[in-house]
C-alpha cells in the first residue's frame, strides 16, 4: 500500500496524472459555483492536488491509507490537514466538494473493499456534501489490459527503477500490479516488493449505484485537457437537493 520506497517514487516520478488534472478540476468546481469552502480529497496520495487546492483559495482535508505518503503530503501541502485512515471508513465532514483522482475507488487496499463498501460511500459523500456540493473521481473498467495478456514495463529515474507487471482477472473483475522497485540509497540500491489489486468497476453500473444514493451524474473522459485512455473513466456526480 505505497511503503517508504513506493511511495517516494510515486511521488518523485508519477505526480504527472494529478498535475495535469489539477487545471480542468479547478474548473469544474468553479463552473459548478464552488469557489471557496472544504475540499475533500479521498485518497489524496502525496498531496499535489491538496497543494493545489490549497493555492486555489480551498481548505483541504486529505485521507490516505499510506502513512508514507501522508509524510510527503504533510511537506508539500502543509496548509492542508490530512488523516492516516481509509476513506472507506473515515468520517466524512460537511464539505463543499469530494474528490478521489488516480483510481482511488478502485483500490482493495482495505480488506473490507469491494461493492458494498463502495456504496456505502457513495452515501457518506452524499451526505457529507452541502446542496449542489459535487464529488469528482475517476475509475479503471474491465478490459484494461488488452486482450488480457500480461504486460511487464520497466520504468526509471535518477535514483530509482520499477519493474510492473499487470495482470487483469476478466473473470472476477480484478487487476493485479505486481511493482519491484529499487531506490538508491548511498551507493547502493534498496529493494522492495508491493502487490496492489484492484477491484475492476464497469461505468454502467457504478452511474446506477450513484444514482440510487441521488446523484445526478455523468460520465466524462478526462479532467480538462488530460484525456484518457480507454477503460479509464471520470464521473461527475452532484447532490441536487
Amino acid at each position: 500500500m505505497y511503503q517508504r520506497d513506493l511511495a517516494y517514487i510515486h511521488d518523485t516520478g508519477f505526480t504527472g496524472f494529478a498535475t495535469k488534472a489539477a487545471p480542468g478540476l479547478l474548473r469544474m468546481l468553479r463552473q459548478n459555483r464552488i469557489h471557496e469552502g472544504l475540499v475533500v480529497d479521498a485518497g489524496c496520495g502525496s498531496g499535489v492536488w491538496a497543494r493545489r487546492l490549497n493555492d486555489a483559495g480551498y481548505a483541504v482535508l486529505g485521507i490516505d491509507v499510506s502513512a508514507s505518503m501522508i509524510r510527503l503530503a504533510r511537506k508539500h501541502a502543509p496548509a492542508a490537514r490530512f488523516l492516516v485512515e481509509s476513506f472507506f471508513k473515515t468520517a466524512l465532514p460537511t464539505c463543499e466538494a469530494v474528490t478521489a483522482i488516480g483510481e482511488c475507488v478502485n483500490y482493495a487496499f482495505d480488506a473490507g473493499s469491494g461493492k458494498l463498501a463502495l456504496v456505502r460511500f457513495f452515501h457518506r459523500v452524499y451526505d457529507a456534501l452541502r446542496p449542489g456540493g459535487i464529488f469528482i473521481f475517476d475509475v479503471v473498467e474491465p478490459g484494461l489490459v488488452p486482450d488480457g495478456i500480461p504486460q511487464r514495463k520497466f520504468l526509471e529515474g535518477p535514483d530509482w527503477a520499477i519493474l510492473l507487471e499487470v495482470r487483469e482477472d476478466r473473470k472476477h473483475g480484478i487487476l493485479t500490479r505486481r511493482i519491484t522497485s529499487y531506490r538508491r540509497v548511498g551507493r547502493l540500491y534498496r529493494r522492495s516488493e508491493e502487490l496492489h489489486r484492484l477491484h475492476l468497476l464497469p461505468r454502467n453500473e457504478l452511474l446506477t449505484l450513484l444514482s440510487q444514493v441521488g446523484f445526478e451524474v455523468r460520465t466524462l473522459s478526462g479532467y480538462g485537457r488530460l484525456r484518457f485512455a480507454p477503460a479509464h473513466v471520470e464521473f461527475l456526480a452532484r447532490k441536487v437537493s
